[in-house]
């Protein structure tokens, strides 16, 4: 398979180490539960810093700046399979980054995965939803996310191509945790008024990844969590306690917002709880971490 990885970072390597082992993908009589799936994988990367550790996770990277002019030599993406990692702009509500990448390799994949967020679902006050949920994005980033998804569905309408949307919330792992914040004691929401958040550890969105890139179906919206949320406070309390820190003061939703960042506050005020029953049935991946303590307990 001649697969391609476009922002290539962290979740790119973990997903492409995964080429060069054994991993489960799908425990389908089929394919027995099991695949070993090789790859010719390339990425592309923004930054000098991010090509050098592709290089030393033995991938084959470009540097290329996705926002400036560029272009690709003639039928370089034919047959082949495309992670697109690479997140949107930071401003306005749209995505033009991908839009332009999709709009110069035209027809020639065959299947893209995107990552997404859960963000797209906005603000559930705390209730389980899942695929079947209409999107309600509140924020700017979150627009931009589900604007990423449309123009990924124009582009496999149009050229027959297939794709998966896997919408993710907060990745975690043991090199990811917000021990910086915890050790300047920044504070938290208390417990009364913190909503639900949903999270995933990397390495089992990177499994989830390569499930969707090798799944029978097609042209699916797929939510990517442990399903087992819990509060912001809850998670900075348990990271503490595994890093033996501090955990951080408590303080009102009111106080949060003269005190934490914006875009802090605006994850605050959102709160849903996210089913993963999709992911399970249809990736059919075992997570290796179900819960937080499951993997700070490792």
């Amino acid at each position: 398979m001649n697969i391609w990885i476009i922002g290539c970072g962290d979740i790119g390597q973990r997903a492409s180490a995964l080429y060069n082992n054994q991993s489960p993908l799908q425990n389908s009589e089929k394919q027995g539960g099991w695949a070993s799936t090789q790859g010719n994988i390339q990425g592309i990367v923004q930054s000098e810093a991010s090509k050098l550790a592709c290089e030393q996770a033995n991938i084959q990277a470009t540097q290329i700046d996705l926002d400036k002019p560029y272009h690709f030599s003639n039928n370089q993406f034919n047959d082949t399979y495309i992670f697109y990692f690479a997140p949107p702009p930071s401003i306005g509500k749209t995505d033009p980054r991908l839009a332009n990448f999709l709009k110069i390799i035209a027809d020639q994949p065959n299947r893209i995965v995107l990552i997404s967020t859960t963000g797209v679902y906005g603000d559930s006050k705390g209730e389980w939803i899942d695929e079947n949920t209409p999107p309600r994005p509140k924020v700017d980033r979150a627009h931009r996310r589900l604007s990423a998804e449309q123009s990924l569905q124009s582009w496999a309408k149009q050229h027959n191509k297939e794709y998966m949307i896997l919408r993710v919330p907060g990745i975690y792992a043991q090199d990811r945790l917000p021990l910086s914040r915890l050790k300047k004691g920044l504070a938290v929401v208390n417990s009364k008024e913190a909503g639900w958040t949903n999270r995933i550890h990397a390495d089992d969105l990177a499994q989830a990844c390569k499930a969707a890139m090798h799944c029978e179906q097609s042209n699916q919206i797929i939510n990517i969590t442990d399903g087992n949320p819990s509060s912001m406070t809850d998670y900075f309390n348990q990271v503490a306690d595994y890093a033996k820190l501090p955990r951080p003061p408590q303080i009102s939703m009111k106080e949060a917002e003269e005190a934490l960042s914006e875009g802090m506050v605006s994850y605050l005020k959102e709160s849903r709880r996210i089913k993963n029953d999709k992911m399970l049935n249809i990736l059919a991946i075992t997570l290796k971490y179900p819960t937080l303590a499951s993997a700070l307990n490792k």
